[in-house]
């Protein structure tokens, strides 16, 4: 399930956008958040899946459960309208890429898409999306091969894992910086990893699989969205291409890769997108079936959760609205991203009692690293959350 996770909510069209953007603008030089970005994660993620294996709650119902309704209430509105945007610029990135592969302008695409997806969620299960994403999501490596025959400079490479300061243009800089972290640190990935759990019945048993699927889930998310930087960055960048469209970030793939390059660059943005269309409309019914109360799962079928299929029905359609309205979808992506940082405090901070209470996961509370990393992730969101429309607006954007 890791696979899937990285693949339709690590890997799609915000990481895909804001790493290209991060390359063609910087260089190497913004790998460092990627890499912070995706430590954290790794551990939020194994959390997740920790809690529902050893509580049988997912991070959803946890979190009304332990905080009553009343709490619950703000990261659920705040949600409804993250999952919102986010699941249009999902379905945008779809759009582009057969935008790419057609000629034909993306809005004609967005309801089509949606309707392909409601239907594989209306008659699918979660096991036959969990592994048909996966499979096809491994064209997303055509992004390692692309970087790897750019040949960037390994001291450069290694040098831009750590921190550093830009020597110009810093407002665009950090909010890249910000867009990064809000597409890697996504709150519907931890709602969707433990309701998945949930579904496939994980119990104790399976806390060593649920580590090791954590890990290299969201590891091979992250290593691709490196990947697309690192080929945007030895592109794009010493030509002065900002990646401001999909024709220009297909080039990153094209342009070491050739004719062939290009249509795999549109069928693994295509799938990376698709993905996570299907996870979102997943996570807010789940969301929202697990706050209310209501029968919830995938695996049920829309007789016997009436009201989990209603709402990813509503959302999935509702969202093809500002794509119908020629809104620019990778416009929509970065305010997205942005936007997502703004809720973090509140999604991640119920980690830090759930995951030391006793009553949700019994003899395998966090110890003092996985503390100490939820600890920073609260305090970089909170930070994130005040500096991230003010950086939109300084940024350009």
């Amino acid at each position: 399930m890791g696979v899937v996770t990285s693949v339709g909510g690590f890997l799609e069209v915000g990481s895909i956008a804001t790493a290209a953007q991060a390359g063609a603008n910087f260089g190497l030089q913004l790998i460092w958040p990627i890499m912070l970005g995706t430590i954290c994660v790794i551990f939020l993620i194994e959390m997740s899946g920790r809690l529902a294996a050893v509580s049988g709650h997912p991070l959803p119902a946890a979190v009304r459960q332990r905080f009553g309704f009343r709490f619950f209430l703000f990261p659920l509105l705040a949600e409804t309208l993250v999952d919102y945007l986010v699941l249009a610029s999902e379905l945008g990135g779809c759009a582009l890429a057969l935008e790419l592969m057609t000629g034909i302008s993306f809005r004609w695409f967005a309801l089509p898409v949606a309707f392909v997806a409601w239907l594989l969620l209306w008659r699918g299960t979660f096991g036959a999306i969990e592994y048909g994403v996966s499979l096809l999501g491994l064209i997303t490596l055509v992004f390692v091969v692309a970087a790897w025959k750019t040949h960037p400079p390994a001291a450069q490479f290694l040098r831009s894992m750590l921190p550093s300061l830009p020597r110009a243009h810093k407002a665009n800089y950090w909010f890249l910086v910000v867009s990064i972290l809000g597409a890697t640190v996504s709150p519907y990935l931890f709602n969707f990893y433990s309701s998945g759990a949930a579904e496939d019945h994980w119990d104790g048993k399976d806390l060593g699989a649920n580590r090791v699927t954590a890990t290299i889930g969201m590891g091979f998310g992250g290593m691709i969205s490196i990947a697309v930087l690192v080929a945007a960055a030895m592109t794009l960048f010493p030509r002065h291409v900002p990646a401001d469209n999909a024709l220009q970030i297909s080039w990153i793939v094209s342009t070491p890769l050739g004719r062939a390059g290009f249509w795999v660059f549109c069928a693994g943005l295509f799938i990376a997108c698709f993905g996570a269309t299907l996870e979102l409309s997943l996570d807010i019914a789940y969301v929202y079936s697990q706050g209310f109360g209501w029968n919830w799962g995938e695996n049920l079928r829309p007789a016997k959760a009436a009201r989990f299929h209603a709402i990813s029905t509503i959302f999935i359609f509702a969202s093809c609205i500002p794509l119908l309205f020629g809104i620019d979808p990778l416009k929509l992506t970065l305010f997205s991203m942005a936007i997502t940082t703004v809720i973090l405090p509140l999604v991640i901070l119920p980690f830090l009692v759930l995951m030391n209470d006793e009553q949700y996961v019994g003899k395998h509370p966090n110890g003092w690293i996985s503390n100490s990393i939820v600890y920073f992730v609260i305090v970089m969101a909170a930070i994130l959350a005040l500096i991230a429309i003010p950086l939109e607006i300084a940024g350009g954007h």
